[in-house]
């Protein structure tokens, strides 16, 4: 066990020395002591006065900079620590703009000079119970202010007509997410002139949520109404981006709002106190007793047939308890995760779940009357967490197990108000979330924080771990590793964890397949000018985009611009959220109750006629899915077993010649004039990588059935469903057929080291590119037909692409000897969840091949140039 500094709470977590070998790293963070400044000169004395009432003597030096560079027009990211006050360095100008603007009319009413718009603001969450937050927050400082002449309000999708009205007429500042920008605000336009012609500040808080497609949707979003303000306004308004610490904040901000990056000034010096933080890495132990189970299924894939690593493949039984709804109240992705089970190969003895393992952590933490915070990946995580942590309590401490609850999406809003005061509070000592807050909803004296598995990024692991200790009190953090190859590598490698630099936030606005249903939205909105473009991005591109939008009918064309002439409203051809296509509706039979949705690409493989589907710790049947009504029947059962769908999988280059090589060489340039993406390659010797767009064919052709816990198969159906096709970006290497002789890795062994070699890739790539494996498809075959080798595919699993390919292109090297050192540093004997097992394989994950694809890499990466170089 490594030495660590005394926290006080660490004796529990390592339960008197009992859990000791589970700790394999620790580090304590410094306090960091405040720094104060004056208010500015500018700010308003009754604002000022309202934030002193508080117990805000004077602002934190970020705070007063941040603020005036947004007074001043700048275009600002606040890029601090969690807890770091970034909300005042907004709030603080859009206040006194409004409280000026008022007192110049009530001082001078007959003049003409004072009677300008009034200045407004719109803010923008990713999520409502964020914007509930900074409304309450908001309302407490004007409260104290005892000010009435600034008019504040959220809008979003469940306020009403009556409500929404009186915000059109006369809201100083509107607190809103950008679904709702985009279904309602800006098709709508027309009536939210006076917010629009007023519009002074645009603020874009957690700003680092937005990433992936997700990301690239919003940006877009942003500059739809930066257009529009500008039509009824003077000008473009000011953007304040609000993230946590990220790499390259003003980067990653100014293609956000689609702006230059010298447009934007980043605010990252933190001038807020901060106590100790002691952060720990653990792994759960292994199962001595473990048991393999008998498989009596069929084989999860033919030797020499693809085998796919896939969005949406995790098992049905296993899936989050609440339907898979687009849900502004959870960012995306945020419940993607089931657990990891055992699979038709299991190690000899897998380890315990992360899940078990923190509600234990959780449990003797309320015992000890520390106030904890448990982050899961799922909603079915936090419900088990949480019911896990009370159950331990029962006897023991019974009093202190009616103090945990579960928060996540699915409660309705006032519950989650609830849970959030009574934390506050400390009536609720222990709270298992998903990343729902992980955002900045005001939480603060927290003792301690469990992470239930990687976020998905640095950022939000240290955006989770900010929530102990806040309020510059001594916090602890504990890391808890799942059996997946990226936490397996994260907690054996701490400096990977400690050491390594921030992601940057990885989006890409110019995607042909998120761009062009937005021109059309914009288009809509006011038909798009030549002046226009260069707000979309390159105007070449963005032309090339409208050209083939005008060849298929969705655009018309004239002198004057490009139009938009059909009935429908163009804000319905694409989701921001990614859930893509209709949704299906969960109803249960005889009484018609609708128990929730599941996302059109999930349907198939979650709820196919004979799936297990939980709602609320219920288990049900589905008895017909019915694809032309988007809906599933189901009964409600009390079941012993769980289902796991099995499908099949294609990938097909496309602009592959016939004789089978690349259209573009590696520095030949990669043009991207119009809405295809051009393919390049380059070469390791023998080795060939490519990057370019591919056609992903998918079909669910089976599902087996397991008993649970101990996986026992119970038996396999074949099922009759439609396939269907994800045009994407895709990564791929490929070995010649003597590369994989040399390395003594034999016909028989080469389906099951390109298998394995596949799944911890995609486990690793999170490392390099701002995604996590849900983001994430692949394929590996020993002969594809297109490059006639042994090739290896990960595809970003959106449309168009989402970024990730081109990111592990780059750094295809860093990402396979990352792969290959997870891999081998792994202590299983034949593979295992940890290293290249799957918890979403469409094929059981059979077959694999640990030892063999330690060669494959290693015969791989023996050809990487950069390595030669540097060998000489």
């Amino acid at each position: 066990m490594p030495d660590v500094p005394a926290h006080p709470l660490l004796d529990v977590l390592l339960a008197g020395g009992a859990r000791g070998e589970r700790l394999t790293a620790s580090r304590t963070f410094p306090e960091r002591t405040a720094q104060h400044t004056d208010w500015p000169e500018w700010a308003d004395a009754t604002v000022v006065q309202g934030y002193r009432k508080l117990g805000v003597d004077r602002p934190w030096t970020h705070q007063a900079e941040a603020a005036d560079l947004v007074h001043r027009g700048r275009h600002t990211a606040v890029a601090t620590s969690t807890g770091s006050g970034k909300s005042l360095a907004f709030w603080l100008p859009a206040l006194s703009a409004v409280r000026t603007a008022a007192a110049a009319a009530t001082l001078d009413p007959g003049n003409i000079s004072s009677a300008h718009v009034r200045p407004t603001t719109i803010y923008l969450s990713p999520t409502k119970a964020l914007a509930a937050d900074q409304l309450s927050a908001l309302e407490r400082v004007l409260d104290a202010a005892g000010t009435r002449d600034v008019r504040v309000a959220t809008c979003d999708g469940d306020t009403s007509r009556e409500e929404r009205s009186w915000v059109q007429d006369h809201a100083d500042v509107v607190l809103t997410n950008p679904d709702f920008l985009h279904y309602a605000l800006l098709p709508n336009h027309r009536r939210w002139s006076r917010l629009l012609k007023g519009l002074r500040y645009v603020v874009v808080d957690e700003g680092h949520a937005y990433r992936g497609v997700f990301g690239a949707h919003v940006s877009l979003v942003l500059r739809r109404l930066a257009r529009l303000a500008a039509r009824y306004g003077e000008g473009s308004p000011t953007f304040v981006v609000a993230s946590a610490t990220t790499a390259e904040p003003a980067v990653s901000a100014a293609r956000l709002i689609g702006v230059r990056p010298d447009d934007v000034t980043a605010v990252t010096e933190d001038g807020s106190p901060s106590g100790r933080r002691t952060v720990l890495l653990w792994q759960p132990p292994e199962i001595a007793s473990w048991r393999a189970p008998v498989d009596g299924g069929e084989d999860g894939a033919q030797i020499g047939s693809p085998h796919q690593d896939r969005s949406g493949d995790e098992p049905n039984s296993m899936r989050r308890a609440d339907p898979a709804e687009p849900d502004p109240w959870a960012l995306p992705g945020a419940d993607g995760e089931a657990e990891p089970v055992a699979t038709t190969a299991p190690p000899e003895h897998p380890r315990r779940s992360a899940t078990a393992e923190v509600a234990d952590l959780l449990a003797d933490l309320a015992e000890a009357g520390a106030r904890t915070l448990a982050f899961t990946r799922s909603r079915r995580g936090a419900e088990s967490v949480a019911q896990q942590a009370r159950d331990h309590l029962r006897h023991s401490a019974p009093e202190a197990g009616r103090r945990i609850a579960a928060y996540r999406g699915g409660y309705l809003p006032e519950e989650r108000r609830e849970l959030e005061q009574a934390l506050r509070t400390g009536d609720l000592l222990g709270l298992a979330t998903t990343n729902a807050l992980e955002l900045g909803v005001d939480i603060s004296g927290l003792d301690a924080v469990l992470i239930a598995g990687w976020p998905g990024t640095r950022m939000s692991l240290w955006q989770q771990a900010g929530r102990a200790g806040r309020a510059g009190s001594d916090g602890l953090v504990a890391f808890v590793a799942r059996e997946d190859p990226l936490d397996t590598y994260l907690v054996t490698h701490p400096e990977a964890v400690f050491d390594a630099p921030l992601e940057a936030t990885v989006f890409d606005p110019s995607n042909p397949h998120v761009l062009a249903p937005h021109l059309c939205a914009a288009a809509q909105e006011a038909p798009l000018r030549s002046k226009d473009l260069a707000d979309f991005g390159d105007p070449g591109h963005v032309r090339g985009i409208l050209d083939v939008l005008v060849a298929r009918g969705a655009l018309r064309r004239r002198t004057s611009g490009w139009y938009w002439t059909h009935h429908q409203p163009a804000a319905g051809l694409t989701d921001l959220r990614g859930a893509g296509g209709t949704p299906v509706r969960v109803v249960e039979q005889g009484t018609g109750r609708m128990l929730g949705t599941v996302d059109a690409a999930s349907a198939d493989g979650q709820v196919h006629d004979g799936a297990v589907y939980t709602h609320q710790g219920t288990t049900y049947v589905v008895a017909h899915l019915d694809l032309t009504d988007h809906t599933a029947v189901v009964q409600r059962r009390r079941l012993d077993y769980g289902t796991w769908s099995r499908s099949v999988m294609s990938v097909a280059i496309e602009g592959w010649d016939d004789v089978g090589e690349a259209g573009a060489q590696e520095g030949d340039g990669v043009p991207d004039d119009g809405p295809g993406r051009d393919l390049v390659t380059r070469e390791w010797g023998p080795i060939t990588w490519g990057l370019g767009a591919v056609e992903v064919t998918s079909q669910v052709v089976s599902f087996q059935r397991r008993r649970v816990p101990d996986m026992q198969v119970l038996g396999t159906e074949q099922l009759e469903l439609p396939e269907h096709t994800l045009g994407t970006v895709a990564v791929w290497w490929s070995v010649p057929e003597f590369v994989l002789r040399a390395a003594d890795i034999s016909p028989e062994q080469t389906p099951g080291a390109l298998h394995a070699a596949e799944h911890a890739s995609i486990g690793l790539l999170p490392l390099l590119a701002t995604c996590d494996r849900w983001d994430l498809g692949g394929v590996s075959t020993e002969l594809h037909p297109d490059t006639g080798e042994a090739t290896v595919f990960v595809y970003d699993a959106y449309p168009g692409g989402a970024g990730f390919a081109e990111r592990a292109y780059d750094l295809g090297a860093a990402w396979l000897r990352a792969t290959r050192d997870a891999i081998a540093a792994c202590p299983c004997a034949d593979g295992c969840p940890a290293c290249v097992q799957s918890p979403k394989c469409g094929n059981y994950n059979s077959p694999l091949d640990k030892d063999a694809a330690v060669r494959l890499l290693d015969a791989v990466l023996s050809h990487d140039p950069g390595a030669t170089l540097s060998a000489s």
